[in-house]
């Protein structure tokens, strides 16, 4: 059931897809979506949000829109993914929202594990790619021992209940997402964890959802300069907490 943009009735899934120069990734990415979607009996949209692109990442979504009138095209030039997914989940109209990385490293498919029937009593939900149920497929030792290092120190300086706060997968509700997304501050990959955090003290319902996750050799994930940027970031968001930035929607610029 498709649902145009034109369409006054808000559709049940909003899928937003943060897009940095992905002129090559995007096409096939949303054909996939495309050939899931079109499967299914609920309405849906889906929003790219081109984010200071140098390549044809804008035009690229225009020509698939042409013919699948539920997708949208953002264009947010200041870089920042943060900044691109808060953009995109505020013109969202969906009840539940999707925040959907450009590789699709989590297949489509898996969507439904973050939806009713599947889950019914929660207003976040975290893909995860630890614990039971997740699995990793192809991805160096390495990187993730990195990831594995990075999310201990979020857990012990942040959210301490949580596996995989830097999965690029994740669902929510529209109330949450009207009132968290109205309050982040972070524009860069440190946003993530901001969420989580003023979800966690806001109380909103936030669980872990098992994923099966493919490396992508192409991860726009830098390992040492990103991980220490979320751990800067993460200091800058308790001293926000602290001086009651969160208590009120951000003010624009």
């Amino acid at each position: 059931m498709e649902t145009s943009a034109l369409n006054s009735q808000p559709p049940f899934l909003s899928i937003v897809i943060p897009a940095h120069n992905e002129e090559k990734r995007l096409p096939p990415s949303l054909s996939r979506i495309h050939h899931y979607l079109s499967a299914q009996t609920y309405s849906y949209e889906v929003i790219v949000v081109e984010n200071g692109s140098h390549d044809r990442t804008s035009q690229v979504v225009r020509e698939f829109a042409a013919s699948h009138p539920y997708v949208q095209l953002l264009e947010v030039k200041t870089r920042g993914k943060g900044l691109a997914v808060k953009a995109g989940m505020l013109h969202a109209r969906g009840e539940y929202r999707f925040i959907c990385d450009t590789d699709l490293s989590m297949p489509i498919e898996e969507i439904a594990k973050f939806l009713p029937p599947a889950h019914t009593q929660y207003d976040v939900l975290i893909g995860s790619r630890e614990g039971q149920g997740a699995r990793r497929i192809g991805e160096p030792e390495y990187r993730h021992l990195m990831g594995r290092v990075l999310n201990a120190i979020v857990k012990l300086t942040a959210v301490p209940d949580f596996e995989d706060t830097q999965c690029g997968f994740k669902m929510f509700t529209r109330a949450a997402a009207e009132d968290l997304f109205s309050v982040q501050r972070m524009t860069g990959i440190g946003f993530d964890v901001e969420l989580i955090y003023v979800a966690k003290k806001r109380g909103y319902r936030i669980v872990d959802v098992p994923i099966t996750w493919y490396f992508d050799p192409d991860s726009r994930m830098r390992l040492f300069q990103d991980s220490l940027k979320v751990l800067l970031e993460i200091w800058e968001i308790r001293r926000n907490w602290r001086r009651g930035l969160y208590d009120a929607p951000a003010q624009p610029a």
